[in-house]
């Protein structure tokens, strides 16, 4: 029979998890009962893979804003922090920015300009044009950045990030003083005490600083073992951490290796099949119209079964539809490119090919815009056919 349907990513809707719960099972069982009510059969290499959000909810790895002040203090005193290059966001860091200005006298806040690491734009780069500014050199006082650019606010949120980091940090008793720059040297002038709070960059500007003798930590140093009986995540920290309520964060999830390995084993048994199973948290792309890197998490998954490592070995099928086989059509081109397919080596390096990006990010990402971020439920994605191509057939 021929196939006409390729890839297919399906969001599954699940329970509600709550702290304690047995993700394994529930998300087995959740597997297992919509493969019956939907009529659709398990395959070898379909993907399964869960939010990171509900690994780390049935965990339990939650923090305070008080936890987080206790670890803020132990390491870096408790005096003048300067607290460097934060992205600009409600839910990713209001509340661990609570936490950090309780453990302190006084934050200097120091925002890369015009945009975050992820995106979000305090200035546009014409604005920046304009009022003759260069944010590889110049460095801007809270005046100068109002004199120069106003009270602009963020395109989707609608919120001016300065004024809102201000206040929540004088909110919890810290001084506070801000600057604009992207030289992380920027800020010794103010404080030899720094917590870097970039993500992907983390490990260049710590290594600058401490070049310059600061004494310097980054998020992923803070709660990476518990404090009073906290959460906590030993590799990141803070680090992929979101809102929860006010005054608590929900960190990004430990040791999912396990849950990864035992949900393949339990889908096995009651399948038979080899199914690859995967911790997805966000996407690796970018808003057109923001300019957002939805990446916000250290990395898009944390944990993933043997059979996703490694990048895709496809060959571009248009490309040789163009070319090699140009003066082809119908059937003859049909077999051709399918012969070529069947053809093609271990990896297609050196040839026309899809850009090598992993496995896991290029999945990642099929199942963070399969499940969105709101009130779909689905924080389960079941994927078919990732790793079939033209010649596959059923």
């Amino acid at each position: 029979m021929e196939r006409f349907f390729g890839t297919v990513s399906r969001g599954v809707r699940a329970p509600i998890i709550k702290n304690g719960d047995d993700i394994v099972e529930v998300v087995t069982q959740t597997l297992l009962s919509a493969s019956k009510a939907e009529g659709v059969s398990f395959r070898d290499h379909d993907v399964v893979a869960m939010t990171e959000a509900i690994v780390a909810r049935a965990q339990g790895n939650y923090a305070s804003t008080d936890d987080i002040a206790s670890d803020v203090k132990a390491k870096l005193g408790g005096g003048t922090i300067g607290v460097i290059f934060p992205i600009l966001s409600r839910n990713r860091f209001s509340v661990c920015l609570k936490g950090i200005a309780k453990g302190a006298k006084k934050v200097v806040l120091m925002l890369s300009y015009p945009s975050d690491e992820v995106g979000n734009h305090l200035v546009s780069l014409d604005n920046l044009d304009k009022m003759g500014v260069n944010p590889y050199t110049d460095v801007l006082t809270e005046q100068q950045y109002r004199d120069l650019f106003g009270y602009e606010k963020h395109t989707f949120t609608g919120v001016d990030y300065v004024d809102y980091y201000r206040q929540l940090i004088t909110e919890q008793g810290a001084e506070c003083q801000i600057i604009f720059a992207n030289n992380p040297r920027a800020v010794l002038p103010y404080t030899n005490d720094v917590l870097c709070c970039d993500i992907h960059t983390r490990a260049r500007t710590k290594r600058i600083l401490r070049a310059c003798g600061a004494n310097v930590i980054g998020l992923d140093d803070i709660l990476s073992s518990s404090v009073n009986g906290s959460g906590y995540n030993e590799n990141y920290g803070l680090l992929g951490s979101n809102k929860s309520t006010e005054d608590s964060v929900k960190l990004f999830p430990r040791d999912c290796q396990p849950v990864v390995d035992a949900i393949q084993k339990n889908l096995f048994e009651a399948t038979g099949k080899n199914i690859e199973v995967m911790v997805y948290g966000d996407g690796a792309f970018k808003d057109p119209v923001g300019k957002i890197w939805e990446l916000a998490d250290p990395v898009v998954s944390p944990a993933y079964t043997k059979g996703l490592e490694g990048t895709p070995n496809e060959l571009k099928l248009k490309y040789l539809a163009d070319n090699d086989y140009k003066d082809l059509s119908g059937d003859a081109l049909k077999q051709a490119i399918k012969e070529r397919i069947s053809e093609k080596d271990a990896t297609v390096v050196g040839q026309m090919g899809t850009t090598p990006r992993k496995l896991t990010d290029l999945i990642g990402s099929l199942c963070d815009l399969t499940s969105g971020s709101g009130d779909k439920g689905t924080p389960i994605i079941w994927i078919q056919g990732y790793f079939d191509n033209y010649t596959t057939e059923y």
